[in-house]
């Protein structure tokens, strides 16, 4: 069997989903592993030896084992597919600065208000909504006039903002007042090996 990576994921995460999708749109051989969160697996030893911090995802290429779903994107881009990290100083330095928003902003806002509406996690819905509206907004500016985030063609920016802008409905979140985000997400689908991210019916998407 040719080498694959292993991706340790969770099917309800965005941010193993980030990997996923990366992985299914550049043609990277794969393999899935979940873990049971609900059982508690990513506690437990045999996982924290992967990553001690107990999250998912984390990735196995061999002898490198990497975590947190943003450096996996670059790792992977840097090694398997150069294309979706520009090596122009300026268009690498807008892709960081899209991998922060992912980080920040868009963790805190509409990933966040996911959260609360999926796993009832005790967070302050009023303000993931406002943070969520902010940087909407922002994404919604910045997209006038583009297919993708960063130049002309996807990059790792569009694969980390994906998956919790486009779930956004599930934490209550709108995308009808931004078009151009709605735009953004469809040009992303419409590349060759998308792979969705499980649908949670609740919030605006119930």
């Amino acid at each position: 069997m040719a080498h694959q990576i292993r991706i340790h994921s969770f099917p309800l995460s965005g941010h193993a989903h980030r990997v996923e999708l990366f992985a299914s749109l550049t043609g990277i051989a794969h393999e899935v592993v979940n873990i049971d969160l609900a059982a508690g697996e990513h506690k437990k030893p045999p996982f924290l030896a992967l990553n001690p911090a107990g999250q998912v995802p984390v990735i196995e290429d061999g002898e490198a084992v990497i975590s947190d779903s943003n450096a996996i994107l670059v790792y992977l881009a840097r090694k398997y597919a150069p294309s979706w990290l520009p090596s122009d100083p300026v268009l690498e330095a807008e892709v960081q600065k899209f991998l922060t928003l992912a980080a920040g902003e868009i963790a805190f806002g509409p990933a966040a208000a996911r959260l609360i509406n999926v796993f009832n996690a005790p967070l302050d819905a009023e303000f993931c909504a406002t943070v969520a509206a902010r940087v909407l907004g922002k994404i919604d500016d910045h997209m006038n006039g583009r297919r993708f985030l960063v130049g002309d063609t996807p990059t790792v920016a569009d694969v980390a903002a994906y998956s919790y802008l486009a779930h956004a409905p599930e934490g209550g979140i709108s995308l009808e007042p931004y078009p151009n985000v709605r735009a953004l997400l469809a040009n992303i689908e419409a590349l060759k090996g998308f792979k969705p991210m499980p649908a949670t019916k609740v919030g605006l998407a119930a």
